[in-house]
């Protein structure tokens, strides 16, 4: 009798944890949602590689490699990434972005591989100010911002999983980094 009392008692216990858990965790705010979503198109892996992950140890050769049937390159994609968060960072800041005469192909078709690093580095570093802007701004900038701050997040996820696809094509990606 002790040892069921013991076990139903141990299996209440297992039951309710997850709960006392999810009381003890605070609820999601428009800005943790934002920032979890940056975070994790930045460099938090979560449900998908993020763009670090996607980038980390490709060459400036690797990253200008195409697949045939005229897909884009690794370098190309990141390029067309810092551009545009780039041009949306800028606008939410209330800055003017560079001039853009609308043709997206030009923002695939600028990278330079000799300009690989510098592109990594300044992708990461147009992130980093989006995370920033997101924690500092006020209720009403936040507010907004929100639905531009989504879409940047869903269009680097879109990319980021065209970079690792690429990656498999070209042999240059470690399924240790996140998709088998």
């Amino acid at each position: 009798m002790k040892r069921i009392v013991v076990a139903v008692f141990s299996l209440l216990l297992l039951m309710l944890s997850p709960l006392s858990q999810a009381q003890s965790q605070k609820p999601a705010t428009l800005r943790s949602l934002l920032l979890h979503q940056l975070e994790t198109t930045h460099n938090k892996a979560d449900w998908f590689v993020p763009i670090d992950t996607a980038l980390d140890g490709l060459t400036a050769e690797q990253a200008s490699w195409q697949p045939s049937g005229g897909g884009h390159s690794a370098g190309q994609l990141a390029y067309h990434l810092l551009f545009w968060n780039r041009q949306n960072l800028l606008r939410l800041k209330g800055q003017t972005p560079e001039k853009f005469g609308g043709n997206n192909d030009e923002t695939f078709t600028k990278f330079d591989d000799k300009q690989w690093a510098d592109t990594v580095k300044q992708l990461d570093q147009v992130m980093t100010d989006l995370e920033k802007l997101v924690e500092t701004a006020d209720e009403q900038k936040l507010g907004s911002m929100a639905t531009t701050i989504g879409n940047i997040c869903t269009h680097n996820a879109y990319h980021v999983g065209q970079i690792v696809y690429v990656r498999k094509l070209q042999g240059s990606w470690n399924p240790e980094k996140g998709v088998k």
